[in-house]
């Protein structure tokens, strides 16, 4: 039955999406139809793309399931600051500064924003190689995480025939309808994840095994007072070093700031952030709750660790298939729940497909043959989705189990390579191009740095422990480093300045109608 309900609704979704693409491929005939929407997206639509970006099937399989079991409740927070942090206070500062700065600098991509900002080709190609290579694996997480709950659902089931499903499924429709399918998916995918999350959360504060909110703390506590600790207890420190790599990082990610330049007015902006913020709230916290209830319905082996199969990974479905079988309505929750982190998965995974494609395609082919036609780039654009689809795939299958560990590496080298030059470039003057590259060079110099260092002295384990640990350095050296070197270095001339910056405070409406096919 379980199997059969989860079927019915997996083909129902798979439908509604590939409608979608093809609705959305009429707008996708340009570069900037297929890349930013023709830079007209809604509020709603741009808010729940942010989202649902934000949030893949990561959280559940991996962090909720590991932070949940090891931290309890506490595990909250970094749902907070994700909501506070990446989004709320994202979309504040990021949002207004970066839609009128790249129309100014006529930018499409974080690279090509670089380059304009700062007078730079190379910095452009760099950008370019640094998204593709390291969106790569962190793509490759997010098929991981869904393989592992397709497999608990579907009893038998080979994860790597999930995977590719996900990855068919996402190519078709980003391919056919580029952004505008990707962020119309996004929200619907994220209705599904708003609906899926709150029936999960009430259905299992109801099963006996936590007889709701006061019983679960109650539980809770006597397992181990430190799962109800508001402050974490002694894995504080550990918890504020995963709140900022995941809060701060998506001010540097290309996938999260694309959302910002395809929004169609500075009025929409208010209506997103706030929007996003409530959304990342409700997914945030409910994704850890979760995880942190999983403790009173899984058992813990002779070393404190969940005795279920995949570890970590396997906590959140083992959670589910426990708590969600018993009769027809729970399977039919579980099947939402399956979708939801198939939705989850899914948007993530064409957002990042896209920044990837078009860090090709218009960074680096456009530098190599300049006189590509328009009609040709979106051609290779849909051709470079399906490639880096494949290549995540192939990624995902080869046999790395740390989930989480690979996130937090491919997160730290991008946001740390880029957060520091794109901060600093929408707000001063007085970065100079040697700076931007101080920053730029961040992230892989500082967590490349780290992992060969404590891999040589303790061992890779210990390496991947310590991943948040790096990623943070890295985000912080960059947005440190760029100042102090801009201050010892060569600046822009005041006409430059003045270019970029013409229009940083002045209104920049949403252009009257998409641009018609060159």
């Amino acid at each position: 039955m379980t199997q059969l309900i989860a079927s019915i609704s997996l083909v129902v979704f798979v439908v509604v999406m590939l409608l979608v693409g093809v609705y959305s491929t009429k707008k996708a005939g340009t570069v900037e139809g297929f890349l930013l929407g023709g830079r007209n997206i809604g509020p709603w639509i741009s808010a729940f793309a942010y989202g649902t970006t934000y949030f893949s099937a990561v959280i559940f399989i991996g962090y909720a399931g590991m932070f949940g079991w090891n931290i309890g409740l506490s595990s909250m927070w970094i749902g907070v600051g994700n909501a506070l942090i990446g989004c709320l206070l994202a979309w504040v500062l990021l949002a207004k500064r970066t839609r009128r700065m790249t129309r100014t600098l006529d930018a499409r991509t974080m690279p090509e924003f670089f380059a304009a900002r700062y007078n730079s080709r190379r910095i452009k190609i760099y950008a370019a190689a640094i998204i593709f290579i390291f969106l790569v694996p962190y793509a490759a997480g997010v098929y991981k995480g869904l393989g592992t709950m397709f497999s608990a659902i579907f009893v038998g089931a080979d994860p790597v025939t999930c995977m590719l499903i996900v990855a068919v499924l996402t190519g078709i429709y980003l391919v056919l309808g580029g952004y505008v399918a990707t962020a119309t998916n996004d929200f619907i995918q994220g209705i599904i994840m708003i609906f899926g999350l709150v029936a999960m959360v009430m259905i299992l504060l109801s099963k006996p095994e936590v007889g709701g909110l006061g019983a679960a703390i109650e539980k809770l506590s006597a397992i181990d007072p430190q799962l109800v600790d508001p402050s974490g207890g002694k894995s504080t420190s550990f918890l504020i070093t995963n709140i900022c790599l995941t809060s701060f990082g998506v001010w540097g990610l290309p996938q999260m700031v694309h959302k910002y330049y395809a929004i169609k007015d500075e009025s929409s902006i208010k209506i997103a952030t706030i929007v996003s913020t409530l959304f990342a709230t409700l997914i945030g916290c409910g994704a850890y709750f979760t995880g942190s209830l999983s403790r009173l319905f899984i058992e813990a082996d002779a070393n404190g660790l969940p005795n279920v199969p995949g570890g970590f990974d396997g906590v959140i479905p083992g959670l589910l298939m426990k708590a969600l079988t018993e009769n027809v309505f729970s399977t039919v929750i579980l099947s939402i729940i399956l979708l939801l982190l198939l939705s989850a998965s899914m948007s993530t995974l064409s957002s990042i497909v896209l920044s990837s494609s078009s860090a090709v395609s218009i960074d680096l082919v456009k530098e190599v043959h300049p006189e590509i036609k328009p009609k040709n780039q979106v051609m290779l654009m849909r051709l470079l989705c399906l490639v880096f689809i494949a290549f995540s795939f192939i990624f995902a299958t080869a046999n790395i189990s740390f989930i989480v560990n690979l996130m937090s590496f491919s997160w730290g080298v991008v946001a740390g390579s880029f957060i520091g030059p794109f901060l600093w470039g929408l707000y001063s003057k007085k970065v100079t191009q040697a700076g931007a590259w101080a920053g730029m060079l961040s992230g892989i110099v500082v967590v490349g740095g780290c992992i060969l260092y404590f891999t040589a002295t303790a061992g890779f384990d210990v390496a991947k422990s310590m991943s948040p640990i790096f990623g943070v350095s890295a985000m912080a050296t960059s947005v440190i480093i760029v100042p102090i070197v801009s201050a010892l270095t060569r600046k822009f001339s005041e006409e430059h300045n003045q270019k970029v910056f013409r229009n940083s405070e002045e209104k920049i409406e949403a252009p009257q109608q998409v641009p018609s096919e060159a």
